[in-house]
């Protein structure tokens, strides 16, 4: 697997998780990462995304101010700290690798998606 996304749980609403995207072949070298998800019924959307050097980040309105998308390139590894969940952000997240180096939130600018991983967030 290339990119695998991990650390998807069950918690509590105000609750806290943190995921991580492993990068086992490097293909997020010179790359921007994002994160996306996908609730049940509904299409994938953008959450995140974090450029190449991590000197730009976006993120959905949705979710500002309450998660964190942070990359560390020695470890091929980028992480999206989530804060006050609430029951709307469950869904499957999955990471992907763009094409550039600058981020972005259109699904057709990424290449590489990984296997998702569930959040669920019970009321």
């Amino acid at each position: 697997v290339q990119l695998q996304a991990y650390g998807g749980g069950f918690v509590q609403a105000g609750g806290s998780l943190r995921l991580s995207c492993a990068d086992s072949k490097r293909t997020s070298s010179n790359n921007a990462v994002g994160w996306f998800r996908q609730a049940p019924g509904k299409e994938r959307e953008f959450v995140a995304a974090i450029s190449w050097k991590s000197i730009t980040t976006d993120y959905a309105d949705s979710v500002k101010d309450r998660f964190t998308i942070s990359r560390d390139v020695a470890k091929n590894t980028v992480y999206l700290q989530m804060n006050s969940l609430k029951p709307e952000d469950t869904a499957i997240y999955y990471c992907a690798v763009a094409y550039g180096p600058s981020v972005a939130k259109s699904m057709d600018r990424y290449r590489y998606w990984g296997q998702g991983t569930q959040v669920t967030v019970s009321s």
